[in-house]
């Protein structure tokens, strides 16, 4: 068994592909459920972002289970397996730990650092944890991937900035606005983004905030701690959208809905002053056409992605990625550890098996000798077992733990003749890319 991940993000396809197969919220349930309904999947984690689809699976076999991944991708978003070859990604064993320590981390976001991403894949854990769809192996990845992201933002600088998708959105818009300062925004959306463009927005000194979610009373609660921060703040419902994008100076569209929220039709051209639409959801939540009406300047992911692509990365970002290499060999090496271990459970019980016959041998050769002598032979031979164990025994699962350590269980079990099917033998796959995981090609077709 051994991890495998599959994924779509900002690097490797434009808005357009990547938000087909975006996964909305009320779906993660059922491709989960499709996910382990394969039979070469026994564990599944979707992790479904702004900028990211991943899949994270534990498969009886590398091409087998990467199949039934890309199947179940394929059937979600409705396109053919081969129009998924170029936009996604595959990292296998080692590799998918070090990519999921990476993004946790927030080095593979579109804004270095931002620490959204370590609630996102908790709740995507949380998910999964629901559904049942996680085990012992993606529980031990998530939770050290979790540690690895707070580890990162704690020893290094990377999030100082607190930089996020919304709160680059906001600078463009302020730019283009020539300040936030007294001006009206309009939020749609009430979740977590919404709740992080409503901080963002109260550090500018926004004059007033509306928000508009399907659900008012989400909108009414975001509103509601607006205002209890001072920022005169209201809610209202999205049948009223025209009126209230007309009124305000910035958008903030993230709502995480299937379609299109804010059509062309509800938002008039501008003569007298500037609309900045900031659209954030994937799938998108504004029209195509609103970005040619006139007045109007659409900030949207392809358009951040652009100008954040060739951000400088300074000494917290390599400090950062130095963490995760770090974490990585920790990781890796107790795994390799773990995997010794029923080996040595086995070897420790053959002894005792051993032993207990011999004794039994002992007691129907003498069945004269008295209690006490007989239990502390009994003593004496179990303590000279037990010793001539103790090194072999601390020593391989050290050994174990070496990049080259997969070798060291099979070969106590072929020393010791146990039973070759009872731990699982490790094979050099399993570990692949140790200290540096690259990613695999993809084999179909010869995509990546």
């Amino acid at each position: 068994m051994s991890i495998l991940a599959v994924g779509m993000s900002h690097h490797t396809a434009d808005l357009r592909v990547l938000e087909r197969v975006t996964v909305p919220a009320v779906d993660v349930p059922k491709v989960l459920a499709d996910l382990l309904s394969r039979s070469n999947i026994s564990e599944a984690l979707l992790v479904s972002t702004c900028n990211r689809v991943e899949v994270y699976a534990v498969v009886d076999a590398f091409h087998a289970g990467l199949n039934d991944v890309v199947d179940v991708l394929a059937r979600h978003s409705g396109d053919d397996v081969t129009a998924l070859h170029d936009h996604l990604y595959v990292h296998y064993a080692g590799s998918a730990a070090q990519h999921l320590f990476t993004v946790a981390a927030g080095l593979d976001s579109m804004v270095v650092g931002e620490p959204q991403i370590l609630g996102q894949v908790r709740q995507a854990y949380n998910v999964a944890r629901e559904q049942g769809t996680v085990g012992r192996t993606l529980h031990e990845l998530v939770q050290t991937s979790l540690r690895i992201g707070k580890r990162v933002h704690t020893d290094t600088g990377l999030d100082r900035a607190g930089g996020s998708v919304v709160s680059e959105a906001l600078a463009d818009a302020e730019q283009a606005l020539g300040g936030l300062t007294g001006r009206t925004a309009l939020i749609i959306g009430a979740g977590s983004m919404g709740g992080l463009a409503a901080a963002a927005l109260r550090r500018a000194a926004i004059g007033e905030v509306v928000v508009a979610n399907r659900t008012e009373a989400n909108g009414a609660r975001l509103a509601a701690s607006l205002a209890e921060q001072g920022v005169p703040a209201r809610s209202a419902g999205l049948a009223d959208l025209p009126e209230l994008i007309a009124a305000a100076d910035v958008v903030v569209a993230c709502t995480g809905a299937v379609g299109s929220v804010v059509p062309v039709s509800a938002v008039a051209p501008r003569s007298d002053r500037p609309l900045v639409i900031c659209d954030l959801g994937l799938p998108r939540d504004v029209e195509d056409g609103v970005a040619a009406v006139a007045g109007v300047r659409l900030v949207d992911l392809d358009s951040l992605q652009r100008r954040l692509a060739d951000a400088p990365s300074g000494l917290d970002t390599r400090r950062a990625g130095e963490i995760v290499a770090e974490e990585v060999r920790a990781y890796l090496a107790a795994q390799r550890s773990a995997e010794v271990t029923p080996t040595v459970t086995a070897l420790r019980k053959r002894a005792a098996e051993v032993v207990d016959a011999e004794l039994l041998r002992l007691h129907s050769r003498l069945p004269d000798l008295d209690g006490s002598t007989r239990d502390e032979l009994a003593r004496t031979v179990r303590r000279v077992v037990d010793k001539l164990l103790h090194t072999p025994t601390v020593r391989v699962k050290e050994l174990a733990s070496g990049p080259e350590g997969s070798g060291y269980a099979e070969a106590l079990r072929e020393l010791f003749g146990l039973d070759p099917q009872a731990p699982a033998s490790l094979t050099a796959t399993r570990i692949d890319s140790m200290l540096e995981p690259t990613v695999l090609d993809f084999p179909l077709d010869g995509g990546r």
